[in-house]
């Protein structure tokens, strides 16, 4: 067995302390740790305890120590006999699984009540059993696309531009779609909702829109705007085309995409929305403070976000 000085996580010591419980404890942990020594002592039992400590540079580290004690014939204890590791990484990583576990739980839940809350506003508007599964599933892999970006992320975000080609990728054309806007990393929330924004403007792009014909293009800005209180974030997506595509006697303005577009999106965000519809235009700007939609100076896991407007 060979003795370490405990150098960067403990400061060296030749032999026992007398005052070692000040000098290595936190004033607020040392009764819970006396007790467990005392406790250890009476049992004549093994010693193993997960604690604080002060480091060797004075901040906070964890130490997990584990002690036997070696006794003589009358069962007194002569001594312990013990080892002390450095546990601070492995205590934060652990404290990082659970905050992510947490999170996770919460995005499952919520997930699980959007995806109730699109079956039962779709079905109000359904008069094709066919065209409502299709509608569902598409929807749900929709949501799914933004979970997975939020995974790959580690659940710190996504990046607007990643968000966009995730979600359009469908729909194809990408020729005919042109993005553009600053690297912004968006929040956990806006994440889900702008990603159901983008799904059901692709789809009715598609379907009624610019990308319905065969010359229509599809234009998306994004930017940081100044604003009264701050700033806030724009984004317009604006659709060209010269001639109405086949399918517009249908109509996409009274279904589930228009409450998502007008009320759910905009609600969640705290901003606003317009839709303009003119002979070849459709253009739909979203507007909301900058702090509800893009992630200033690192992670975010706030676990508070909510879809709004669905119920």
């Amino acid at each position: 067995m060979h003795e370490l000085d405990g150098r960067g996580f403990l400061s060296s010591a030749q032999g026992p302390a007398i005052r070692w419980r000040d000098e290595y404890l936190f004033p607020e942990d040392q009764a819970s740790i006396q007790a467990a020594i005392e406790r250890a002592i009476m049992e004549r039992g093994v010693f193993e305890l997960e604690h604080r400590v002060r480091r060797a540079d004075g901040s906070a580290g964890w130490t997990t120590s584990r002690a036997i004690p070696i006794v003589d014939d009358t069962g007194s204890i002569l001594e312990w006999f013990g080892m002390a590791a450095d546990i601070t990484e492995k205590r934060a990583s652990e404290q990082q699984i659970q905050l992510l576990m947490r999170e996770v739980n919460h995005r499952v839940k919520n997930q699980y009540a959007v995806i109730l809350s699109m079956i039962r506003e779709t079905s109000k508007r359904a008069t094709d059993p066919r065209a409502f599964e299709h509608q569902i599933r598409e929807r749900i892999m929709a949501l799914s696309r933004s979970h997975d970006l939020l995974v790959l992320n580690d659940w710190r975000g996504a990046g607007m531009a990643d968000l966009v080609r995730e979600h359009l990728r469908p729909f194809g054309h990408e020729e005919r779609i042109s993005p553009c806007g600053p690297d912004v990393t968006l929040r956990l929330n806006a994440v889900q909702n702008i990603g159901m924004a983008l799904h059901e403007l692709g789809t009715n792009a598609t379907k009624y829109g610019a990308l319905a014909g065969d010359a229509g293009t599809v234009r998306m800005d994004w930017r940081v705007a100044p604003a009264p209180e701050g700033s806030d974030f724009e984004l317009v997506w604006e659709e060209h085309f010269s001639e109405p595509p086949a399918a517009a006697d249908a109509n996409p303005h009274k279904g589930f995409g228009s409450v998502v577009l007008q009320r759910v999106v905009p609600t969640s965000l705290s901003g606003s929305a317009s839709m303009e519809r003119l002979p070849g235009l459709v253009r739909w700007t979203l507007s909301a403070p900058l702090a509800n939609v893009v992630v200033a100076g690192g992670a975010e896991l706030d676990g508070d976000e909510q879809i709004a407007g669905l119920t």
